[in-house]
């Protein structure tokens, strides 16, 4: 067979030199695309194959592997193909509405995406893992109580070690025990039975009624009082007691207050907190709970080092007690950072004796 030398041929080692062929290779579009990625592969490009399906992967090894070699001409001609395909393209849309949701994921509210699923019937596309992590406590506890042992244990494997711990702490003690003891079985595990129960586990919450809020009531109550005045919350909270004590009660154990970080906050985690508030914020919130919580202001600084907590030890005296306002402001920007990062999985509390 006649072959038409390419205009220009890439030279070897190297794919600076790309220009177009007259020369039709006689190798499948499949083939083709084993040769562009074995060139890239070769040019420490290294191409992200990890989009495609495992079976796409495993098909384009094959090719790859069966090709064995090709000359000049046709490797300048694969390359003009492909040049020129990609010059041709402005813009590609998916065909499947499961890849458009995959695309605009994190674009669009929770609650679109999964009408569209249910509409379509399509399953959640990506990580399913990583909604589940993303929800609160109120939706995972329940999961954790209904769900057989092992499966309990595999989500709690998934988990930030924060997060697993504060949820294994909500259970009773026997089923703490039997999800721990759980968890020593999930070594032998594949990877696809654990994307396959993250699924599982996603699409059975989707077909549940969709809630306006991510949170629950309590968790939202709780937040809330968090961040107000200690009259405002007690007042709260007398109330709520007079209507709904179960309810009362329960929020009470979602609150975290100033007063609770003597009892809720490891002595190791005092520093990274005093690190993530600014140092006119600390001045003015150990000045207010000088006089409400002097044994919070000891256990703080008793955590620090030594010249840190001297230094603060002389601003507080220097500097005297704050403005009630300015000392209940300060101290709730504390208490708000502490739960962002208990939320982030950076700091693990000290279950309460309830």
């Amino acid at each position: 067979m006649n072959k038409k030398p390419a205009e220009t041929r890439p030279a070897r080692g190297g794919a600076a030199h790309i220009t177009r062929s007259t020369y039709k290779p006689n190798l499948t579009r499949r083939q083709k695309a084993a040769v562009m990625v074995r060139l890239l592969v070769s040019e420490d490009l290294q191409p992200d194959l990890s989009g495609l399906s495992e079976a796409l992967q495993t098909t384009l090894a094959r090719d790859i592997a069966a090709l064995r070699r090709v000359d000049n001409d046709t490797l300048s001609a694969v390359l003009g193909e492909f040049v020129a395909e990609i010059e041709g393209i402005a813009l590609s849309f998916p065909h499947e509405l499961g890849d458009v949701l995959a695309q605009l994921e994190g674009n669009i509210s929770d609650h679109a995406a999964a009408k569209l699923r249910r509409e379509t019937g399509l399953s959640y596309a990506g990580d399913p893992w990583d909604r589940l992590s993303a929800l609160g406590t109120e939706r995972l506890l329940p999961i954790l109580k209904s769900e057989p042992p092992e499966i309990a244990a595999v989500i709690l494997s998934k988990l930030k070690v924060g997060r697993a711990a504060d949820l294994l702490g909500m259970l009773s003690g026997p089923e703490a025990r039997s999800v721990t003891l759980a968890i020593s079985r999930t070594a032998s595990i594949d990877p696809e039975t654990v994307q396959a129960i993250g699924g599982a586990l996603l699409e059975s919450l989707e077909a549940e009624p969709l809630a306006a809020f991510p949170e629950g009531p309590v968790s939202r109550v709780g937040a809330i009082l968090n961040t107000t005045t200690a009259a405002v919350r007690d007042d709260m909270l007398t109330g709520l007691e007079g209507e709904d004590e179960d309810f009362a009660n329960a929020v009470r154990k979602a609150i975290f207050t100033f007063e609770n970080i003597e009892t809720r906050i490891e002595p190791r985690d005092i520093p990274r907190i005093v690190r993530e508030v600014d140092e006119d914020t600390l001045i003015m919130a150990l000045g207010a709970a000088n006089a409400a919580f002097p044994s919070v202001v000891n256990y703080i600084l008793d955590n620090l080092s030594s010249r840190m907590a001297d230094q603060l030890r002389d601003t507080l005296e220097e500097q005297g007690s704050p403005g009630a306002k300015d000392g209940e402001r300060a101290m709730a920007v504390m208490i708000t950072r502490i739960r962002e990062l208990e939320r982030a999985g950076d700091l693990i509390m000290i279950a309460g004796d309830d």
